[in-house]
């Protein structure tokens, strides 16, 4: 009834986007989408399982142990099946547990920490496979920097909301609808449910822990689709265009809103391709120094020992995020140096506690400078210049203009696996991390998703 009644006043952005998140499961992805998907699902996984072992993972998998629930879906890293949003909330806290996860910079998202654990999760809800699985993955990551987009990026997050937690949740909720089979119209009860739950303040920058920020990242938003889609999949009714019209979506977030961004270029361009996967397990501003570094230790041979001042220079927004943080992974001036007297950055190294306190690493990180660039700022591609001055006198100067793992210079298969197998073995063993590796390369010929628990529980 609602629905008739109510159809003239629903807007062409609404029809448009509620009927291709409905139809998400059955349409077929090009061929290169549902390859980059892969390397996605897999880099988010061996996020998930890495980040199991962290502390926010660990006060997550405590969380969920906690609640009970219908076991519906596993929390990755333990042996406990719960509900599927109990589940969606711990696995997205484990996805961004630290700063290993994937980034799409310029949207001010990430979104693997987010629609991958609520897919995951509804995919094991529903027992769906691994194609299902897939394009729910793909549709989230659309839906989760569109909505950002749409939302005004910058002046949006400067007025104190958090891109991070608004598109997350609406690419959770899109992803985990799709994956509940609802029609056109009850995905508008679902972005309804969706906008109401929106929320998320910047002020996350603030901790020190990451708990906080892996719950704002990642738990909530995973929490907070699946909560939407599994409430209209339960026949709860709502608001047919929150989009649009009085006291709407965009009314009350859209000082800078553009809300056509939310639908252009839909099945078209698909966002997965924009998203970048991190070479190294730390802070995205920092993989492009990092990158630029790594060329002149493998053209000059420069070692820690050599060096008399390092500069290097990124976009303004980053130098002001990872300048000098409390937290290691974050902090460009300890990685610089660590890089510098290791050669290269693992997993291990970026959350080895004790070599914040080094000596070694702490001479260099005083010969360390950082700084911001209004040029890079305004580049199309994550970059950064870094210059070495040697002991002797020479200087050496690269410019990353594209750093590996971005859109413009996406990893390898054999290099996704790589930095996934460092991350999954120390949890899972060689063998099952490769399992696993194996079994998302050939996704599609899972039939019931619930198959990867075996491999993801510990």
């Amino acid at each position: 009834m609602g629905s008739k009644k109510n159809a003239g006043k629903i807007s062409p952005i609404m029809r448009r986007l509620s009927a291709y998140i409905a139809r998400a499961p059955r349409r077929p992805l090009p061929e290169a989408v549902t390859e980059r998907a892969k390397h996605h699902l897999l880099d988010t996984l061996a996020a998930m399982v890495s980040g199991s072992r962290l502390l926010p993972g660990r006060r997550a998998i405590a969380f969920a142990a906690a609640q009970g629930g219908v076991p519906e879906a596993c929390v990755i890293g333990s042996r406990i099946v719960t509900s599927a949003i109990n589940a969606a909330l711990a696995n997205g806290m484990h996805g961004h547990s630290d700063e290993t996860d994937d980034t799409y910079y310029s949207s001010l998202v990430h979104p693997g920490c987010s629609v991958v654990p609520a897919a995951l999760a509804m995919a094991e809800r529903g027992h769906r496979g691994g194609t299902a699985l897939l394009r729910a993955v793909v549709l989230g990551y659309d839906v989760c920097a569109r909505i950002s987009q749409a939302l005004g990026l910058e002046p949006f997050r400067s007025a104190g909301h958090s891109t991070h937690s608004f598109g997350g949740t609406f690419g959770s909720a899109a992803a985990a609808g799709a994956l509940a089979g609802l029609s056109a119209e009850r995905v508008r009860y679902l972005l309804s449910y969706t906008a109401q739950q929106a929320s998320g303040l910047s002020c996350w920058a603030r901790d020190v822990e990451h708990i906080e920020k892996a719950f704002d990242f990642g738990g909530m938003p995973a929490r907070n689709g699946v909560t939407a889609a599994t409430m209209v999949a339960h026949h709860f009714t709502g608001v047919e265009d929150v989009l649009s019209g009085e006291r709407s979506f965009f009314h009350a977030y859209g000082r800078h809103a553009r809300p056509e961004r939310l639908v252009r270029g839909l099945g078209h361009e698909f966002e997965i391709m924009n998203t970048a996967i991190k070479r190294w397990p730390v802070g995205y501003p920092i993989q492009a120094p990092l990158d630029a570094l790594s060329n002149l230790i493998a053209a000059h041979g420069i070692t820690a020992k050599d060096v008399e001042r390092v500069v290097a220079t990124i976009d303004e927004q980053g130098a002001r995020t990872v300048n000098q943080r409390k937290m290691a992974s974050i902090n460009i001036q300890h990685l610089v140096a660590l890089m510098l007297v290791d050669g290269e950055i693992t997993f291990a190294s970026s959350h080895d506690d004790a070599r914040v306190y080094d000596p070694a690493v702490i001479r260099l990180k005083k010969r360390i400078e950082l700084a911001g660039s209004r040029e890079l700022s305004r580049a199309k591609t994550t970059q950064a210049v870094v210059e070495i001055t040697t002991r002797g006198g020479e200087r050496f100067r690269y410019h990353t203009r594209a750093v590996r793992g971005s859109a413009t210079n996406p990893m390898s298969r054999d290099e996704v696996a790589a930095k996934s197998r460092d991350l999954l073995a120390p949890v899972l063993g060689r063998r099952r991390a490769q399992r696993l590796i194996d079994t998302v390369w050939s996704i599609e010929r899972v039939g019931d998703v619930r198959r990867l628990r075996r491999l993801l529980q510990a």
